[in-house]
């Protein structure tokens, strides 16, 4: 494993110094990929113990409707309050509302933030403004969502390919060779990871003639807009006895399938929110697969602050995604998946 523990020492001394440090604020070391070769190395990630300064950093979030976003924001929050920093969030109220993204990082850009965090809508809808960004001396960093291509100068995203992958493993796994009848509910078309994990839950089930696909059906990643396709697929698909896609998904198919009395039919999430860790304790669903969104919005304040100050930074981290079912809850670090069950979405933090 690469040694890469960026400010380690000096980190782990600020907080036995820091007169108001506790324990509880200490999320790092943690293993992540750095993938600034272009291939995945093992690294171990560990922040700056504090801002230099109060930087002003403006972050961009396609929505807030779910405990997924709301997770991705409590490691915003919580890593600018440790280093010091003033953030101000706007989220665009799905994935549907692209133009008010746009909109959105023209704001940031006029108020003369230092920095941007975003977690974009869409790639080939962001990279002009990023490009405007950049020639104005703006970094961008964006999270979570992939952005391969455009002119970011950093980004943190998983593999949604191998996440997808998972899932359909866990699936070959669970069987063991028993007939499978699949529909799946990836998430929104367009947004590049819906796609990502989808290609990857197909590739991993390729090999099993008992495993079938019977359909993909593509929407907004909103419980409502979901329930409206499983309740279509219920109906369209007899023989459907596994559902695979997206959190929203999931969280929509357990009162579907009761409600439609097909409650042999199994539920697999491709990511996490706080319904699926409810639903997995209650055997609601079978698994899901984690990115770790709480790590993803901490480490997206940290290297924000490494570029605003000059100090070195990883240009694509990706988080080593977890497949989890209940045998696995205890061997998770759940603090950098999922935001403490009372907290509630912060919109600012402002520097002491």
């Amino acid at each position: 494993m690469k040694k890469l523990i960026v400010g380690a020492a000096l980190a782990a001394a600020a907080l036995c110094a820091a007169p108001g440090a506790r324990a509880a604020d200490q999320w790092w070391p943690v293993k992540v990929y750095d993938m600034d070769s272009g291939k995945p190395v093992e690294a171990e990630y560990a922040p700056l113990p504090k801002a230099d300064k109060p930087w002003n950093v403006c972050v961009l979030f396609p929505h807030m409707k779910d405990t997924f976003w709301v997770a991705v924001d409590y490691g915003i929050v919580e890593e600018a309050k440790r280093m010091g920093i003033n953030m101000t969030l706007y989220e665009a109220g799905g994935y549907e509302n692209l133009p008010k993204q746009l909109s959105q990082f023209d704001d940031c850009m006029a108020a003369n933030f230092d920095a941007i965090i975003v977690g974009p809508i869409s790639e080939a809808g962001l990279t002009r403004k990023m490009r405007e960004a950049q020639k104005a001396g703006k970094p961008v960093i964006s999270t979570v969502n992939p952005l391969p291509k455009a002119p970011a100068a950093a980004r943190m995203f998983v593999d949604f390919t191998q996440m997808g992958e998972q899932t359909g493993t866990f699936l070959v796994d669970y069987m063991k060779g028993k007939r499978a009848q699949v529909v799946n509910f990836p998430g929104p078309a367009g947004s590049g990871w819906a796609e990502q994990f989808n290609d990857g839950f197909k590739k991993a089930i390729k090999s099993d003639s008992m495993i079938k696909l019977l359909g993909e059906k593509f929407g907004d990643s909103g419980v409502a807009v979901q329930l409206g396709l499983i309740q279509n697929a219920l109906q369209a698909y007899p023989d459907m006895n596994v559902i695979w896609g997206c959190a929203p998904a999931a969280e929509a198919a357990i009162g579907a399938v009761r409600q439609a009395g097909r409650k042999d039919t199994l539920i697999i999430s491709s990511y996490e929110n706080q319904a699926m860790l409810d639903a997995l304790n209650k055997n609601e669903i079978l698994a899901f697969a984690t990115q770790y969104p709480v790590l993803e919005g901490r480490v997206a304040i940290d290297t924000a602050v490494r570029i605003l100050e000059k100090k070195p930074y990883m240009k694509y981290v990706a988080p080593i995604p977890s497949m989890i079912d209940k045998a696995d809850l205890s061997k998770i670090n759940m603090s950098l998946v999922l935001a403490p069950a009372d907290f509630k979405a912060e919109y600012s933090v402002k520097a002491p």
